[in-house]
């Protein structure tokens, strides 16, 4: 069994993506002092370092690398060591211009950025594993080495190519899922539009056409895509795992919903030794620190509920957003220790010292232009001190509370074309009911919807337009066994090839919310609607409508007025030991709240009213105790109730009965007892 966790890495990870290549050699030696002085862990070396690495076809130049690594073990820095294989020499580009990616219209991506790989490409896949065996060999053996780092954000910006290589890359793929054409064309649908192939040779990429294609093609060509990148990932971690046995391997994820869409990291999460993540707050005017947290606890999930690690994030602001504001005072050790708080074993950012030159110069940093004299260098120094008194819950658990169930796969079939209303974006509905969640106070695991689930007291479907028969059946026994459901609206409506589940809707939800949808009546932009509930209670409804006939649910909710007036709007239905709730319209925050709560009556969930907004309190639970994490978000002083007495570890006092935590402050107490 492979390590799981960095080699001699005895603490919380704390550091960034180390880039000494950029820098003269005069200033590595600062460098590592800095690191000193700030407590610093683990640096990322090597990612984008491939042309210096290998100047030449089968030329290779270690002698830099093998100095900074000396470097930084003289020092007591573990190196999470880059496979460089994210950007491709221009050597290797102009050997083989075919490896650039080629989009859906047809043009051909030119070098000059990152990322810029078509994955089925035999001279990369050639080259990458070259350089990744040479690494090994080298350095399978040196003692800063905790944990290889292979490539860099798959994913990112390029997750599919449209070339000629791809297409027969594509037909290979198609026939060992399916076996034969005529499956092929009975997945798709292709009776449809006189679709229908002969041969695999016949069968093209999901290139630019007049009208919308076909859509169970589409979904497909997605699952080949992130299939070919996961093929050029194990290619790198197996020669890894061979030459460098007891280091784990891992690759940066971006699980953030917002971040990255093109990967199925439900299928990455078993495929690595370790989940790392790379977050990035965006700053669009909502509450960061939920996305921030719903990332995290995302991750979390991904990881198996084990603990992952976060490898980048920002000290500051960021580059590559319309706007990029600074973090406020306090905000980067805040929104660090929360995901600490959600699994991760420590913090790291990109990157260690601010670029001079290149695309992102202006990308905040550890040590920034203004150098040691400045706001974020003081927070990094006290930042590292505040891990480095965290250490004792290396190896704990985050206690959930509740699942959401996630599928990557059924939001990229939900966002191809001419869907009822383009209004209706699962990523906003699994926000929105992330966010209802949080304001509870309650932590949220992520879960596949084919999962085991007996764990929990609530499950929540925010959106998932495609569900297998096998997800349908596993949330009936849930339900069957105890468990309390919510789902949403265009839930279980396709089947894994995007064909209707036959008969009424919600196909494969039918039995257990005991109701049919006779038609969906999406609204139009400025269109709301009221529902009415019990003891005259109202909610409000928009984009979305549904008439609605129960087949055993109970109607709690009733539309007062719109397309479906007079209907149901929010059912209840009792099955077996359980309860499952229908709610057949997007509803504002407060109105989403009202039917959370009453799930979480029904599932014995009990209400934390004592806890203020924006104070996050999660827990942590291991060998050497249990831990609680308490973060303020506010700009006020507030105090939260403990279960007993402890012993705050960053400011190193006794507690009894209620915790006091400074505005924008983060308190970390292991219960006694």
């Amino acid at each position: 069994m492979s390590a799981t966790t960095p080699k001699g890495l005895t603490r919380l990870a704390f550091g960034g993506d180390y880039n000494p290549e950029q820098w003269p050699e005069s200033v590595w030696q600062e460098d590592v002092r800095l690191m000193r002085e700030a407590g610093v862990t683990m640096v990322s070396v090597g990612i984008f370092s491939w042309a210096l690495l290998e100047p030449e076809p089968g030329r290779y130049d270690f002698g830099w690398l093998d100095r900074v690594l000396d470097l930084l073990h003289a020092n007591g820095i573990r190196a999470d060591l880059g496979t460089p294989t994210v950007a491709p020499p221009a050597w290797f580009y102009r050997a083989h211009p075919e490896a650039l990616p080629v989009t859906p219209d047809g043009v051909r991506l030119a070098y000059g950025s990152r990322g810029a790989i078509c994955h089925s490409s035999p001279a990369y896949r050639e080259a990458a594993a070259r350089i990744t065996t040479e690494l090994a060999r080298r350095y399978a053996g040196h003692p800063a080495l905790a944990l290889w780092h292979v490539h860099n954000e798959y994913g990112v910006p390029v997750s599919a190519c449209y070339c000629d290589g791809c297409a027969a890359h594509f037909r290979r793929w198609l026939d060992g899922a399916y076996g034969s054409v005529e499956a092929v064309n009975e997945a798709w649908g292709t009776a449809f539009w006189g679709q229908r192939y002969g041969t695999y040779e016949e069968i093209l990429p999901p290139r630019t056409t007049p009208t919308v294609g076909n859509p169970a093609q589409q979904l497909d060509y997605r699952r080949f895509a992130d299939a070919t990148i996961r093929e050029n990932f194990r290619a790198e971690r197996d020669i890894l795992h061979e030459l460098s046995p007891g280091i784990p391997v891992t690759t940066n994820f971006m699980t953030a919903l917002s971040q990255c869409d093109s990967i199925d990291y439900w299928a990455w999460g078993r495929e690595v030794d370790l989940v790392t993540n790379d977050h990035y707050l965006i700053t669009d005017g909502r509450r960061t620190h939920v996305n921030l947290a719903m990332a995290a606890d995302l991750t979390r999930s991904v990881a198996g509920g084990a603990p992952w690690l976060l490898l980048e994030h920002s000290t500051s602001g960021v580059n590559w957003q319309p706007r990029n504001p600074a973090k406020r005072a306090g905000e980067m050790a805040r929104n660090s220790l929360a995901h600490v708080a959600r699994g991760s074993e420590g913090a790291m950012f990109f990157q260690w010292r601010q670029s001079r030159r290149g695309a992102e110069k202006f990308h905040s940093a550890m040590v920034p232009h203004g150098g040691t004299d400045t706001r974020i260098w003081r927070e990094v120094v006290e930042l590292g001190a505040g891990l480095g008194a965290l250490e004792e819950i290396r190896g704990s658990r985050t206690v959930p509370d509740v699942a959401m169930l996630w599928d990557w796969q059924s939001w990229w079939a939900q966002k191809l074309e001419w869907r009822p209303n383009e209004a209706h974006d699962a990523r906003e509905r699994a926000d929105g009911f992330y966010e209802t969640l949080y304001d509870r106070h309650l932590t949220v695991d992520f879960a596949h919807p084919e999962a085991d689930l007996s764990a929990y007291p609530l499950v929540v479907v925010p959106a998932l337009y495609l569900m297998t028969e096998a997800a349908g059946q596993n949330l009936r026994e849930y339900v069957e066994n105890g468990g309390t459901l919510v789902v949403s609206y265009f839930s279980g409506i396709v089947d894994e090839h995007d064909a209707v589940h036959p008969g009424a809707y919600p196909g494969a939800l039918r039995d257990v919310l005991g109701l049919t949808v006779e038609e969906w009546s999406p609204l139009l932009d400025d269109q709301r609607v009221g529902l009415a509930g019990p003891g005259g209670a109202a909610l409000t409804g928009d984009v979305w409508t549904e008439f609605v006939r129960p087949r055993g649910a109970e109607t709690v909710w009733t539309y007062a007025d719109g397309p479906a007036a007079g209907g149901p709007a929010v059912t209840r239905h009792r099955l077996g030991r359980g309860t499952a709730w229908y709610v057949s319209t997007r509803l504002d925050a407060a109105s989403l709240d009202a039917i959370v709560a009453a799930a979480a009556e029904d599932a014995g969930i009990p209400s934390r009213p004592s806890l203020p907004r924006d104070v996050e309190v999660v827990r942590r639970a291991g060998a050497h105790g249990h831990y609680v994490f308490v973060l303020n978000h506010t700009d006020a002083e507030a105090k939260v109730p403990l279960d007993g007495p402890g012993t705050e570890l960053l400011a190193d006092g006794e507690v009894t009965g209620s915790l006091t935590v400074p505005a924008g402050g983060v308190r970390v107490v292991r219960l006694d007892g």
